[in-house]
């Protein structure tokens, strides 16, 4: 066995993205197979390992059509890990809402409805998946995401070749109003600082435009509350990396999302910026 082999479980509800999360990690270069039974995973890493054919990353599709092979999933990353393989589980999820319009949208059946609603097979998965969930690395909330969205969200998160342990720092403004991010492990709220919208010459403008910049930084407590969080982050990061994270999402917000938090995420990527983490950054609301 080799240390070397990336592994990348993708489950989670029907309609939350997941075919198209394999699609993006097999357009990147990832060995990708859908609905592979969990007891046949070892035997097919051991067939990727032993034919040295020179794959390294893989990506598996595994949900409820697995059926009770489900239950052997558990033991089988495990065994996985031991091995010295690099195993993350990632669970895509959606709000209901979401869930409801995307099957709507594409007029598809919910392989759990019958010939009941909809919704009622939307909480029958939701219901079945609970440990599966529990099992993952990582949950994507993709209820906020576009297709292009979440393909590019796994080409930055994924993707990047050769496979890297360094840990992936994402930066986002967003605005309360339109609800907080999903997909988060950090939110700090902003709205305590001078608002630009009050300011009737900024307030058609956004924070990546200087005149918002120059008023939101030249207030002594911004500057104050950003040094601080450098601080925090610069003390944590390393901290969240030896835990084995291979993300962390920090989330600023203020009010709409289009000044104070859009200023700040700049500012903190530019201190951030240059060191051993990756750093991407996402103004959600700066359009709305």
């Amino acid at each position: 066995m080799t240390d070397d082999l990336a592994v990348i479980i993708v489950t989670g509800l029907s309609g939350s993205g997941k075919s198209v999360a394999i699609r993006a990690l097999e357009d990147n270069g990832f060995f990708c197979i859908d609905n592979l039974p969990a007891p046949l995973i070892p035997k097919f890493i051991d067939l990727c390992v032993g034919y040295n054919e020179g794959i390294t990353r893989i990506a598996l599709g595994v949900d409820l059509r697995a059926g009770q092979f489900l239950q052997a999933l558990p033991g089988v990353l495990a065994d996985m890990r031991n091995a010295g393989h690099h195993v993350q589980v990632l669970f895509f999820d959606a709000s209901d809402e979401v869930l409801l319009r995307r099957f709507s949208e594409t007029r598809r059946p919910h392989p759990l409805a019958g010939e009941e609603p909809i919704q009622e097979g939307i909480s029958r998965e939701r219901r079945a998946l609970e440990a599966m969930r529990e099992l993952a690395d990582k949950v994507i909330d993709t209820s906020n995401l576009n297709v292009h969205e979440l393909k590019r969200e796994m080409e930055e998160r994924f993707c990047e070749s050769p496979y890297s342990r360094s840990m992936n720092v994402f930066l986002t403004s967003f605005g309360y109003k339109y609800g907080i991010p999903h997909d988060t492990d950090m939110i700090l709220d902003v709205r305590f600082l001078p608002n630009p919208y009050f300011v009737s010459e900024l307030r058609a403008h956004d924070g990546l435009e200087r005149e918002v910049e120059e008023y939101v930084l030249k207030n002594e407590e911004t500057r104050i509350f950003l040094d601080r969080l450098y601080s925090l982050l610069e003390f944590t990061l390393p901290l969240y990396e030896r835990e084995g994270k291979s993300s962390l999402t920090v989330a600023l917000g203020c009010t709409g999302g289009r000044h104070r938090s859009v200023v700040l995420v700049e500012e903190l990527h530019k201190r951030l910026s240059g060191g051993k983490f990756r750093i991407h950054v996402k103004h959600r609301d700066i359009e709305k």
